[in-house]
């Protein structure tokens, strides 16, 4: 372990105090996930409220995307530079301030800009409690649990903002974005006392890279920009296709940068992890099949094409919360016996059956024989793939590049479903109907397929491999 990993400990903590930043990490995950799926409902009440055009309610949601996706790497890359707890209660503190703003927004400027800054202060989050949880618990069964209960509790994040989204905006809309106060404001009260103190920066530890780092968040922002504007306006419209180009040039620059650089911003030993690769292209292709599509293509098959209101909705989306948080808990106990391989790619195969069961019912009348079926199956490959590729995407990387590995699954999660949700825009055309909703489960379906076909033939070995890998790559670091 490097003397720049900020978040190794100087000696075994108490069980008592690992349960208890465990439970703090987890409910800071909670909020990620609570903040993600609360927002969806009551988008129709804010935009009536504030007067917002139909552009300005779409970037209520892709403010927070975008930044979200463009602030990830470097914050994982600072939570491994300045110490991942003290980024932790700063990025909570940002969460909550922003979430005031949001939450007493009169006009469409303060609530974007407030949603965006919440996708920065995520952004930072999300990396800091990864690599917390990962540098807490050593690697194998210990872990494995840990990263299992995390993910549970982020799930029951989901399925908690669904339905209270429809609750709280029956009273206003703007309880979404208060909500998050009492979350931000326990966690950041609990993390000095029960999570690990950062550890000193030796004085020769090299300076954060701000080159390569600003080239990076460009390219991720302008990429998903244009993703995000394409989805609305389509491949043809001149500013998405703008922000490709402009996408191409900073990538190329980023490359090039990072290849001549002697503190590149992800370090050689992250490129040269495959099970970190692999993990990176599993994050991809969930958040682009059981994650973000499907979750489009549902909210959209039950409000346009069924007439749910949106509490209702909310209601309906709650068997697929809670099988994605059982997935979480079978996952965790798989893991052990049957390694990441086995693991993911059965996860992977249940989702695509779920998405097929989705594809073939769309036509079928009542939500009972026509979606629960297939919302239940692929909500528990849902699950399960969360925990297993987080497991095993990082359980080959050393503790002192936790918080980059992280982010690095992170925006290759988010970048995934950016790019699936606008070609699932081509898929549904202007005016969906049955065959164009079937089509679009069944092409999220294929995609998991590939997914379980890449977790086949990148993670290989077994339970034993996962317990040992992190110290391996630690040495080898």
């Amino acid at each position: 372990m490097t003397v720049s990993d900020r978040t190794a400990q100087a000696a075994p903590k108490p069980s008592s105090r690992a349960a208890a930043g465990l439970a703090t990490l987890s409910a800071a995950q909670f909020l990620i996930a609570l903040d993600f799926s609360v927002i969806f409902v009551a988008l129709p009440s804010m935009g009536a409220d504030l007067a917002l055009s139909e552009s300005a309610v779409q970037w209520v949601v892709s403010a927070y995307a975008v930044f979200f996706a463009g602030f990830l790497v470097l914050g994982g890359r600072a939570a491994d530079r300045i110490g991942a707890r003290t980024l932790f209660v700063a990025a909570l503190l940002l969460f909550g301030v922003a979430s005031l703003a949001g939450g007493i927004a009169q006009g469409a400027a303060v609530l974007l800009v407030a949603r965006a800054a919440q996708g920065v202060a995520a952004a930072t989050l999300q990396p800091s409690i990864l690599a917390l949880v990962n540098t807490t618990f050593e690697p194998g069964p210990a872990r494995t649990r840990a990263l299992a209960v995390w993910g549970t509790v982020g799930a029951s994040g989901l399925a908690a903002g669904v339905v209270l989204g429809g609750l709280l905006t029956t009273v206003s809309w703007r309880w979404t974005f208060l909500v998050n106060l009492p979350f931000a404001l326990v966690c950041v009260l609990a993390a000095p006392k029960v999570l690990p103190a950062p550890v000193r920066l030796a004085r020769s530890a090299a300076p954060l890279n701000v080159v390569s780092a600003v080239l990076c968040t460009a390219t991720v922002l302008v990429s998903t920009l244009g993703l995000t504007r394409a989805s609305e306006a389509g491949w043809g419209d001149r500013t998405a296709l703008a922000c490709f180009a402009a996408t191409a040039v900073l990538l190329a620059a980023f490359l090039l940068r990072e290849r001549s650089s002697a503190q590149p911003l992800v370090a050689p030993v992250l490129r040269r992890t495959r099970t970190l690769l692999a993990g990176c292209g599993a994050a991809a292709l969930y958040m682009a099949s059981v994650a973000g599509v499907e979750f489009y293509l549902v909210t959209l098959a039950l409000q346009d094409q069924r007439g749910f209101t949106p509490l209702q909705a909310g209601i309906a989306f709650l068997p697929l919360a809670v099988c994605i948080t059982l997935g979480n808990t079978v996952a965790g106990r798989l893991l052990t016996p049957w390694g990441v391989r086995r693991t993911l790619s059965a996860a992977f195969l249940l989702g695509a059956a779920g998405l097929v069961l989705l594809a073939l019912s769309v036509g079928l009348e009542g939500y009972a024989a026509a979606m629960l079926p297939g919302l239940l199956v692929s909500g528990i490959g849902h699950g399960m793939i969360y925990t297993s590729m987080f497991v095993g995407g990082t359980r080959d990387v050393p503790d002192s590049h936790q918080g980059t590995a992280g982010a690095l699954m992170t925006t290759s999660q988010y970048a995934g479903g950016a790019l699936g949700v606008a070609v699932l825009v081509l898929v549904l055309g202007t005016a969906p109907d049955t065959g164009s909703f079937a089509a679009g489960f069944t092409m999220a379906g294929g995609i998991a397929l590939v997914g379980a076909v890449l977790a086949w033939t990148s993670f290989a070995g077994g339970a034993r491999q996962s317990a040992t890998a992190g110290t391996t790559a630690e040495v080898k670091a």
